[in-house]
């Protein structure tokens, strides 16, 4: 980086430092989703299975790394106890168990060696590997009739196996993944980088049977959010196996989502939508931004500077534009929306917004503890 970016980050991380010092207070043992007139809900209380609810604790594990403040340790911990209530709730997990569990019990087991996180990280990769379709080679989503649904987003899932794998000294949950990435790999990634939300398979066969749209404008169309996930989860799947296509699948992606977010560098919920009304997604912009730092970290000396001068720009522009510091709003970063259709989850704080914005953030300072 530039001196001039160095300088830059270090200013921002003061400010999060700041923000998190009164927020971590005021929110406390929580699962926060979506902040409304400036605070966060609290999904503790309404659905205690709900896929963001590691966002927060992962969020304190981040602080602690970056300021070894016991404080952040603690409400981490105090909150990984309380998600022992959904890895019993089995009927309500489904495939985002690794959203949950990676940044809640393997942050903490990475961290710390506690022996228990591991034992609940390993319980969460178990039940996500048994959601594995034989015939399809795909990792389940959700539960209900749609039987032979695959996701983008599990891609961000799947390094829970990958840990598994590491930590248990077993290839088994290692191979359901990268079969999983490799049907990832062909089914949902255009010729042009960009990417299907939903695949559908039939489940008895394993045949490619349609797509559907998913949470974008409509079928066909590129939901951000959807080519962060594929780009942050290929780079992922790349620096766990080594495996050049998924390398070269990340850089496919992330090359189409740098030319669609243009000069502005703040993505548009779906980039192929009307142009009015504008609905931005700042979440699909922190997200990404962890993807490109990880794809310059992984390419030749002369290639960093196109992925890392685009997650910097990114960081930069929303920052400027949709960072609150003020003490009315606990959450940082503003304009995220959940889904193009979801009127009340459009241009919305949202608490993934801010993990993934602290964590590049973390990433440009040094800190880079592979959460994921």
């Amino acid at each position: 980086m530039t001196n001039q970016n160095k300088v830059w980050v270090e200013e921002i991380w003061c400010k999060i430092q700041k923000k998190l010092t009164r927020t971590s207070q005021e929110i406390g043992v929580a699962y926060p989703h979506v902040s409304t007139d400036g605070k966060f809900d609290d999904m503790m209380k309404s659905d205690i299975c709900w896929w963001t609810n590691g966002f927060w604790p992962g969020i304190m594990w981040l602080m602690y790394v970056g300021t070894k403040e016991e404080k952040y340790k603690t409400t981490a911990e105090n909150i990984e106890k309380e998600l022992d209530k959904t890895l019993c709730s089995y009927e309500g997990l489904h495939h985002d168990v690794g959203f949950m569990w990676l940044t809640s019990a393997v942050a903490s087991y990475r961290i710390t060696g506690n022996k228990e996180s591991k034992v609940r990280g390993e319980i969460a990769a178990s039940f996500l590997a048994s959601r594995y379709n034989i015939k399809g080679k795909y990792i389940r989503a959700w539960n209900g009739d749609n039987k032979g649904w695959a996701i983008i987003d599990c891609m961000m899932n799947i390094p829970i196996l990958y840990w598994a794998s590491e930590v248990q000294n077993d290839d088994r949950f290692k191979f359901i993944a990268m079969q999983h990435a490799d049907t990832t790999m062909k089914n949902f990634i255009r010729p042009d980088g960009s990417v299907n939300h939903i695949v559908d398979f039939d489940h008895e066969t394993g045949e490619f049977v349609n797509t559907f749209r998913g949470q974008g404008y409509e079928l066909g169309s590129s939901w951000s959010r959807g080519q962060s996930w594929a780009i942050y989860g290929f780079i992922l799947s790349y620096i766990h196996t080594q495996k050049q296509e998924y390398l070269d699948a990340s850089k496919r992606v992330a090359n189409y989502f740098i030319t669609c977010i243009g000069g502005n560098y703040v993505p548009d919920c779906d980039f192929r939508a009307p142009s009015q009304p504008i609905i931005k997604d700042t979440t699909a912009g922190a997200i990404a931004a962890c993807g490109l730092i990880e794809i310059a970290n992984n390419v030749p000396e002369y290639e960093k500077k196109i992925y890392l001068d685009a997650a910097i720009n990114i960081l930069k522009s929303m920052e400027k534009e949709y960072c609150d510091w003020t003490t009315d709003e606990q959450a940082i970063l503003t304009m995220g929306t959940k889904s193009y259709h979801d009127i009340n989850g459009r241009n919305v704080p949202i608490i993934y917004g801010d993990y993934y914005f602290i964590e590049a953030i973390l990433k440009l300072r040094g800190n880079n503890i592979l959460f994921w």
